[in-house]
């Protein structure tokens, strides 16, 4: 058996040992290889969203993902322990629970806030490089607004809300900025009063996030600059104490009161990168010296991935950046190595990362990035880096957990955001009361019970119709748009069809649903354009009944052909007396027109299959959504059903309310007033303990 040990459930550890596990199951090597991850936490961390949940705009639960859930139907051993010492000569790591040997080994164990050596940086000031860290900080940021509140003498209400965050990085301009929006808030809700606040982004560098182009670097600092932060740079920290910080600037030393100074000025190698870096050659405080296959120079099965690995690309200055692409790309190469090696096939793979760019966030609401190609990128602000932004963590979560951690975050960054600190503003949170839904989930579920028992009764059950249903609606349309030839042999056809069809005809609006048949008599009798007299109007089909067929009266507003779909858009009237259930919308599709005609339409046996198939379908999810059971399936189908109508006979305007119903209702529809709320949670309960769930993230929390 051999022992493939990975140290620190960061980005880089996570992603290789995921990587290599997946490439040994495909070869169906796992049984010959283990792979242990070893970190002291159970939850791997989105330490670039660290500030979001500083300044309380997310929960801290979004930047945590269980490191259970994610190996969860993989052969992936997760040790949860404190790693204190690697020897490599014995091949053995050494941790304050166990030790653990390996044969090969993959040193991930990320990093932690540098302090420069300045006098009380570490013991008097927040850091923010941990789950704990971020939580610890948003407390205390209200701790003390709750104690501004309270506090008499404004000097010291002054000194309270003071913050002064050091470092003007990526991380610095990401926490001033968030919490520069968040003041408003915490204003408000301590009734505090906002000019008493006071935000200072300090940094020994001439200009903020000196990575970026120096337009972007201008853009960041007006941003924060227009939120109320004052950036100082050309100003080092020299000293920080207990309500106070020292800084240099001109020469001069010059003190100032802080009730909060967050450190953010630099990060160096984890505490056992650190102490391995003293045996392995190394450099740049604590990073591990590689080669092009990512493996320490001193130890050929030792690879060092992300943060701790020092490497610079043939041709370029600079080592690769301790940013989280490099951390992504650097697992990847790291994790087909390790499979070349341990299987006895394939080429070693040179690392030669492309990165695609960079970006900084000033808040919810705006981000600057340089990105694109590797060779090729522009820069990007306000609207377009949010996005670029938020699309980009959506790609790492599929890679990590799938469709769970992708729901999830999309719940926290934009269905539930408050105080609408988003790019997108507050347009997409849940405001309104969901039990508000309900009438409506009702009412559509009784439409549809109607309409499969209206079929029923039709005779849907008993002999085959869906040659009337869609050549009914086919003829009308082609009337109307002038395509067919024989149109006056087609409506005689189709009047006659109708003329037994009247007792089976729906209105052309769900609230005239009891006046169908009538109408339709007078259609047929007087072989007006009245659209719908034939066909199932209330589940949204206009197929217009073979007494439209008969007469070419009406009003063409749309015939848009697109070449793989075309749009059509009708009146049976005269628009001068068209009414709202007159107009009817269809979206033809060659090839749905194809199916229909080949397969649904190919004998009556399928056409018998597929008309049961639809009366089934509609009692069950009618009766789904009446009850609020499997309300979200339900509403789907609902959705699938109104396509297939939509693309076959066209819907009425005044039956497309549906569409819009089951979108309403797509999601959680049932859990206010519906089974859902009983029947929910006990299935998920049960669905998201299978093996194969879980593999596949089929699951959400």
């Amino acid at each position: 058996m051999t022992n493939v040990v990975v140290i620190g459930a960061g980005y880089a550890g996570v992603l290789t040992a995921k990587k290599l596990e997946k490439k040994l199951r495909k070869k169906k090597a796992l049984e010959e290889t283990k792979i242990t991850l070893i970190d002291k936490h159970p939850y791997h961390t989105m330490l670039t969203e660290l500030h979001e949940v500083a300044a309380c705009r997310v929960s801290e639960e979004s930047v945590k993902m269980n490191l259970d859930q994610i190996f969860a139907g993989r052969k992936v051993r997760v040790v949860l322990d404190t790693v204190t010492k690697i020897e490599f000569e014995e091949q053995k790591i050494v941790g304050e629970q166990g030790e653990y040997p390996y044969d090969y080994l993959v040193l991930a164990a990320g990093s932690k806030p540098t302090f420069y050596g300045v006098e009380g940086a570490k013991e008097h000031s927040f850091t923010l490089w941990s789950y704990e860290e971020a939580v610890r900080l948003r407390d205390h940021i209200h701790t003390c607004f709750r104690m501004a509140a309270e506090e008499p003498l404004e000097e010291k209400r002054r000194e309270l809300l003071s913050f002064y965050v050091v470092g003007a990085g990526f991380t610095g301009v990401e926490m001033a900025g968030e919490l520069a929006e968040y003041v408003p808030v915490l204003c408000q809700r301590f009734h505090v009063k906002p000019e008493e606040v006071t935000i200072v982004n300090v940094d020994g560098l001439p200009r903020a996030v000196p990575i970026l182009p120096e337009k972007l670097s201008a853009k960041v600092e007006r941003r924060l600059q227009k939120q109320g932060v004052k950036v100082l740079l050309n100003a080092s920290v020299v000293g920080v104490g207990e309500h106070e910080i020292t800084m240099e600037e001109n020469g001069e030393r010059v003190r100032h009161g802080a009730g909060t100074v967050i450190w953010t000025a630099g990060i160096e190698s984890a505490n056992v990168t650190a102490e391995a870096a003293k045996e392995l050659k190394s450099a740049g405080r604590g990073r591990i010296q590689v080669d092009g296959y990512l493996r320490s120079v001193d130890y050929e099965n030792v690879y060092v991935v992300g943060d701790n690995m020092l490497y610079t690309v043939p041709g370029e200055e600079q080592p690769v950046p301790q940013m989280v692409e490099n951390a992504e790309h650097s697992a990847s190469t790291a994790a087909h190595n390790l499979a070349v090696t341990l299987l006895k096939k394939g080429e070693l793979e040179e690392y030669g990362p492309k990165f695609h760019g960079i970006m900084v966030c000033i808040g919810g609401r705006y981000g600057v990035a340089r990105g694109g190609l590797a060779k090729h990128q522009i820069n990007l602000a306000s609207f377009f880096a949010m996005f670029a932004k938020h699309f980009i963590n959506i790609i790492y979560f599929v890679q990590v957990m799938g469709w769970t951690k992708v729901f999830s975050y999309l719940k926290h960054e934009f269905f539930t955001i408050r105080n609408r600190r988003s790019f997108l503003g507050g347009h997409f949170s849940n405001r309104t009361p969901s039990f508000l839904l309900v009438p409506l989930r009702v009412w559509l579920g009784a439409v549809w019970v109607f309409e499969s028992v209206r079929k029923i009764l039709e005779g849907w059950l008993k002999k085959p119709m869906l040659g009337d249903f869609f050549g009914g609606a086919n003829t009308w349309y082609d009337s109307l748009l002038g395509r067919v030839g024989g149109a006056a042999e087609a409506a005689s056809q189709a009047v006659a069809k109708a003329a037994d069809a009247v007792t089976s005809a729906t209105s052309q609006a769900v609230g005239s649903v009891t006046s169908a048949a009538s109408q339709v008599v007078d259609a047929v009798a007087s072989a007006t354009s009245q659209a719908g007299a034939a066909v199932d109007s209330v589940t949204g089909a206009t197929g217009a009944g073979a007494a439209d067929a008969a007469s070419s009266a009406g009003t063409v507003l749309m015939n848009w052909n697109f070449g793989l779909f075309r749009t059509i858009f009708v009146s049976g009237k005269d628009l001068a007396s068209s009414a709202l259930g007159d107009y009817a919308f269809k979206v033809e599709v060659p090839l749905v027109n194809w199916f229909v005609d080949t397969v649904v339409l190919s004998g009556d046996g399928m056409q018998m299959f597929m008309q049961v198939m639809i009366v089934i379908l509609e009692l069950v999810i009618g009766l789904g959504l009446i009850a609020g059971l499997f309300t979200s399936p339900s509403a789907a189908v609902s959705l699938i059903l109104q396509g297939m109508f939509l693309t076959t006979t066209g819907l009425y305007l005044n039956s497309v309310w549906m569409i819009f119903a089951s979108i309403a209702v797509l999601i959680g529809g049932g859990y206010t007033f519906g089974l859902d709320y009983y029947v929910g949670p006990f299935l998920k309960k049960h669905w998201k303990n299978t093996k194969w769930v879980k593999r596949w993230y089929l699951y959400n929390d």
